[in-house]
């Protein structure tokens, strides 16, 4: 006898689970066998289990086990996709359908064929690529190019077409359109994640300097034709800049998301930062803005890349090449002059695949506003099998799942078409100033300084925030060494946000932050009201000084939303039934152990 079955002993001497060799034919019979014996035959059941043979008299009922198939749902072969792809590159696009190409882990890409086989492939749908131009001449785009909707703001034409160099430096763009409207199925390079949508080029990074100006005429430029804006840029990533959008960027950013799209508002992607474990992409406001969907990303096996920057804005994650050594374990995407390539790396790659994937809720529902596209990024992002050693992850007051540097998880194209196609859009959005902290509190050298802040979150009046969307916590702080400076924030329901970690390269001691917004997304869906408690020390290994001046909580939400009551009572259910299921286990092991002991006395 080979194996074991212990655990089909139902009742003593009544149901059995007998194994004997047997040889597999068609219909495969496999060498289990279900032995049911009369109730009276519990001596010979214990004679039947020791000498592995059937008492003739006492034998009910044999029955001989037909195999049949089961198979893990996610784990699918290429080829069995419903679509034929004759695209060099699309074996070698794990991200799009990951079989496990480059050592990567089987299934974990963004669930693209899902959406794909729904019939959604971004038609009707233009994403605006904000780089260094567009190679719209390269056969793979230009099908898919929209002329009417670029426009090259460093040379004022409307030729986006990159500016050459020997060493090809300004492929960017073109890498990036690539990754969201390749052309499916023409034999060239792969294909794009919404490879039936309309790529617009946006030249605006190639200048010596960027100017407000410039940046502001990228982001508003062609609002009621451009649906989705991808910027895989940023101030730099050393580990020591502060920065972000000016007043008429800022300005821009606010019209479009109010008039763009016919008032639905535009959809701003933006890269997180790759300023890895050095830099927190709370220092970014652009990545940290509630207007952005700002995207971190994975490797082709679940782990953060070594350049990914973590901060509590960021909604969620896709996928970049990282740390293996395999050549096709990059990001592959149509490159400048007609060429292809399998080394597009970076947040920059990140960002337009999570832009195609938004393209796919689009097409599956046109009236989607930029908040609605936030909260089906929130709830139908996956934890899927991304893991860091650093964060952990945890769920929110409401049950949502986050991670400090994955967002809610990786996108889930498939789960976002079906949730997007009959969606209903998400309550008015109010503001409220939750309290503010104006006395100066010296934060010291060893500890932590410990506020708290009680707030009714406006409540009784109009512009009450009763579910979260997202928090700021505008800080005035001046250190001795501001790298060295921690802030976290916790919520009344017991969610703690990380605002700020150590920046090790960033020694400044004069500046600070005057009246940052530290933002943070992991209380979504929460209710505001209660006590904030912000908790400010230092991380670094020599004592420093420093002096918050300001704390203000700024809460942004609605009033009703009824997804989010359907996601608590879920919540509750599943913690009800995993209590359950753990004393039902309890149960069957106190079972097995006590039938296990009556066998043994036998």
């Amino acid at each position: 006898m080979e194996g074991g079955c212990g655990s089909q002993w139902k009742a003593a001497g009544l149901l059995f689970c007998v194994m004997v060799f047997a040889s597999a034919e068609r219909p495969v019979f496999t060498n289990h066998f279900l032995v049911e014996l009369h109730k009276d035959g519990e001596e010979e059941a214990r004679q039947v289990a020791a000498e592995h043979g059937f008492g003739v008299r006492k034998v009910k009922m044999a029955l001989q086990q037909e195999g049949f198939a089961r198979k893990k749902r996610g784990y699918r072969d290429i080829n069995e996709i419903d679509i034929n792809m004759n695209d060099p590159l699309f074996t070698k696009q794990w991200y799009l359908f990951n079989t496990g190409q480059a050592d990567g882990t089987p299934g974990l890409d963004l669930n693209v064929a899902e959406a794909w086989e729904l019939g959604y492939t971004g038609k009707g749908v233009t994403i605006g690529i904000m780089d260094d131009g567009i190679d719209y001449l390269h056969p793979d785009l230009a099908y898919n190019y929209n002329s009417d909707a670029s426009y090259d703001f460093s040379s004022n034409d409307p030729y986006p077409y990159p500016r050459y160099t020997d060493d090809w430096f300004n492929s960017h763009g073109t890498r990036c359109a690539g990754e969201v409207s390749a052309a499916a199925s023409n034999n060239i390079c792969g294909v794009g994640v919404a490879y039936n949508s309309k790529v617009a080029g946006i030249r605006m990074l190639d200048q010596p300097f960027m100017t407000d100006i410039i940046e502001a005429s990228s982001i508003s430029h062609m609002p009621q034709m451009i649906d989705i804006y991808s910027a895989s840029w940023g101030p730099t990533d050393n580990g020591k800049t502060v920065d972000g959008p000016r007043e008429l960027t800022l300005q821009a950013m606010a019209d479009g998301v109010n008039k763009g799209r016919g008032g639905k508002g535009s959809i701003y992607v933006w890269a997180s930062g790759d300023g890895g474990s050095y830099d927190d992409c709370n220092c970014d406001g652009y990545a940290s803005s509630m207007w952005t969907i700002s995207i971190n990303s994975a490797i082709n096996d679940g782990r953060t890349a070594l350049y990914d920057e973590s901060c509590s804005s960021t909604l969620a994650s896709t996928f970049s090449n990282g740390r293996k050594r395999n050549p096709e374990a990059g990001v592959a995407t149509t490159d400048l002059y007609g060429n292809c390539t399998l080394r597009h790396s970076g947040t920059s790659a990140a960002a337009p695949e999570a832009a195609g994937v938004f393209a796919l809720a689009l097409e599956a529902n046109l009236d989607l506003t930029w908040r609605d596209m936030q909260h089906l990024t929130v709830l139908t992002s996956k934890r899927n099998q991304l893991h860091d050693e650093v964060h952990q992850w945890r769920r929110n007051g409401v049950g949502l799942e986050f991670n400090h540097l994955f967002g809610y998880g990786v996108l889930d194209a498939g789960a976002m078409v079906k949730m997007a196609k009959d969606w209903k859009t998400v309550p008015e959005r109010f503001h409220c100033v939750g309290g503010s902290v104006q006395n100066p509190e010296k934060i010291p050298p060893t500890g932590k300084l410990v506020l708290t802040l009680q707030t009714n979150a406006c409540e009784g009046k109009e512009n009450f925030v009763r579910y979260l969307e997202h928090v700021q916590a505008v800080i005035t702080v001046n250190a001795t060494r501001r790298g060295d400076l921690n802030i976290n924030m916790t919520s009344p329901m017991g969610t703690k946000s990380i605002l700020l970690s150590r920046r090790p390269r960033d020694d400044d001691s004069k500046v600070g932050f005057d009246k940052w917004p530290f933002m943070t997304t992991h209380t979504w869906g929460e209710d505001a009201r209660g006590t904030w408690t912000l908790e400010l020390g230092f991380v670094g290994s020599a004592p420093q000084k420093g002096l918050l001046k300001e704390w203000t909580l700024m809460l942004h939400g609605t009033q009703s939303a009824p997804y989010i009551d359907q996601v608590v009572r879920d919540y509750q259910s599943k913690l009800a039934m995993s209590k359950k299921q753990e004393l039902e286990e309890e149960l069957d092991e106190a079972v097995e152990r006590s039938l296990q002991s009556i066998l043994r006395k036998n």
